[in-house]
């Protein structure tokens, strides 16, 4: 199957009707049983909230969308060490009315990391649902993660940002160097091949 083309910033538009989202969600191949079981929830998610389901305000969970982010040469990753969360993750968060999931992914990797030049394949790689502990301000709820895959131009330099403790690029041997969460394992097993 031939790669899609990429698409940039200027060419994602917010979009907040769910039913983009949906749609995204339904065309997604899924590549395990686990990842099919994972998109029904994540379906029947959207048919119960279907107002809110990509809203942070929807206390029990709402859709979110991250990236593995990855050099030119699909080398290397980057991966933020959450300020919050405390552990190495991909780039990504909340989509806040926004039903365009491979733009809020492109969004958040240009706004944490801050590069300028990404494009992202518009295909979901992997989905994931993960709790998100409790804290001061909101319970604990569910993100409900559709991931997807970034590219940075050639000679792009990260910068870092308010939401991360620190920024590091990493091979897949790398990876195994640090406490990473499993998920993060599998999308870099998914992506890159060992150097």
């Amino acid at each position: 199957m031939p790669r899609p083309r990429l698409a940039t910033r200027d060419e994602l538009v917010f979009a907040p009707e769910l039913s983009l989202a949906r749609g995204i969600l339904e065309s997604y191949e899924p590549w395990s049983a686990e990842q099919a079981a994972t998109r029904a929830r994540m379906l029947a998610f959207v048919d119960e909230h279907p107002e809110d389901a990509h809203l942070r305000t929807l206390l029990v969970g709402h859709l979110t969308a991250s990236a593995l982010l990855v050099d030119a040469r699909r080398e290397r990753a980057l991966l933020t060490f959450h300020k919050k969360l405390g552990r190495w993750l991909q780039l990504g968060g909340h989509c806040d009315g926004d039903a365009n999931l491979p733009g809020v992914a492109l969004r958040e990797c240009h706004e944490e990391s801050g590069i300028e030049q990404l494009a992202v394949d518009p295909r979901p790689i992997d989905l994931d649902i993960h709790v998100i502990p409790a804290r001061q301000d909101e319970p604990e709820h569910l993100h409900l993660d559709t991931r997807f895959l970034v590219i940075a131009a050639a000679g792009e330099v990260e910068q870092l940002s308010d939401e991360s403790l620190a920024l590091r690029w990493f091979t897949l041997r790398e990876l195994d160097t640090v406490e990473a969460d499993e998920s993060v394992r599998r999308l870099f097993h998914r992506v890159l091949t060992a150097d």
